[in-house]
């Protein structure tokens, strides 16, 4: 799938525009504060009704206007259209439509639209809280397993109240009993699906990260969040205690995270700045063919000043795999003709310049 045509209205800087871009590779290059990542930004807003830069709303709402407004048209994979829109006012409220009706929640946003984005802020998946890695193991494990949706609302929705209790000692014994089973349900369930997703998206990840840099001894590995080799009811029983004083549960796939380690070391203490760039890059790159494979439709993949922190060398090889995924990528940068060559002369490349927010196309290549 590719967005055929993107309008945006009062996101940050952007001069109200329309782009029609190329299925394949889009550049845009610009100063820095020109409004590049302004565009990602909006295409983010388009298919997660959220922005990646920034937890407030307001900022992304241009000064002086109430809302901003994105809207996009989807080529499917299947073939034919979709229409997708996402409107964001000052009070916090947002209205999402998919092909003229009212969406009832961004996750059928992410269902239609499947973004990656790769910027400054995805080194936080090598050196940041698991919650972070949990986000990205589940994004991939969610468009790929249909199942996973529903059983991580009953996982939430039993968490809830088993944290209540612990806080508040609300629950009867038996209420309290019927939680915890569901709760050991759900959660040997999405245990599930997680462990069968990382399987799958192990080779994948080694096979993409050889075609960037050579990291001899670098592991991926999947902790659970309890005790691999005791049952999660036997956890919940043994931990009750102190999970009353704390007030929360403390065993669980909310607790679940991604470990990626340079022979007995965090990846991360290890690792320079541009090699932790090439195995994130490699990360989101394995999880897209995963998500391809499963839909039949491609991410996009929006990549923020993709020349930052890499050589030529490395910078052509990581174009050459987003090249590979045959999807449509958009890549912001400073200097055009960092990113204008080394592109396959059957691909379509689309050039925009970016200044003071206006975007302009400034020619194809095909």
């Amino acid at each position: 799938m590719s967005l055929s045509r993107v309008t945006v209205t009062a996101v940050r800087n952007l001069h109200a525009v329309t782009l029609s871009p190329s299925p394949r590779i889009n550049i845009l290059s610009g100063a820095n504060g020109s409004g590049k990542t302004s565009l990602l930004e909006a295409i983010h807003l388009l298919g997660l009704a959220r922005s990646f830069r920034s937890l407030r709303l307001l900022p992304v709402i241009q000064y002086e206007q109430q809302a901003c407004t994105v809207f996009g048209q989807v080529l499917l994979a299947e073939g034919g259209y979709s229409n997708l829109g996402v409107s964001r006012d000052r009070q916090g409220e947002f209205q999402i439509r998919i092909d003229g009706q009212n969406a009832r929640s961004a996750a059928q946003l992410a269902e239609t639209l499947p973004l990656q984005l790769i910027n400054p802020d995805s080194f936080r998946l090598l050196e940041g809280a698991p919650k972070v890695r949990r986000q990205f193991l589940d994004w991939g494990v969610f468009h790929v397993e249909p199942r996973f949706l529903p059983a991580w609302q009953r996982l939430q929705k039993a968490l809830r109240q088993r944290n209540s209790w612990l806080r508040h000692g609300t629950l009867d014994a038996a209420s309290q009993a019927a939680w915890d089973r569901e709760l050991c349900l759900a959660s040997e369930e999405i245990d599930g699906y997680r462990r069968a997703y990382i399987q799958t998206l192990k080779p994948v990840f080694e096979r993409t990260l050889n075609e960037l840099v050579e990291l001899e001894g670098l592991s991926l590995s999947y902790y659970r969040g309890w005790d691999r080799d005791r049952a999660i009811g036997d956890v919940l029983a043994a931990s009750l205690s102190r999970d009353q004083q704390l007030g929360h549960t403390q065993a669980g796939p909310q607790r679940a995270d991604l470990r990626l380690r340079l022979g007995a070391h965090n990846a991360a203490d290890i690792l320079s700045r541009g090699q932790q760039k090439l195995v994130v890059c490699a990360l989101r790159i394995a999880q897209g063919h995963l998500v391809s494979q499963a839909r039949r439709g491609q991410c996009i993949y929006l990549v923020d000043d993709l020349p930052s922190e890499l050589d030529e060398r490395h910078r052509r090889a990581l174009c050459r795999l987003l090249e590979d995924l045959n999807c449509q990528v958009f890549i912001t940068c400073v200097d055009e003709e960092l990113m204008r060559e080394g592109w396959r002369t059957d691909t379509p490349v689309a050039m925009f310049h970016v200044e003071q927010g206006r975007i302009t196309p400034v020619g194809v290549k095909a």
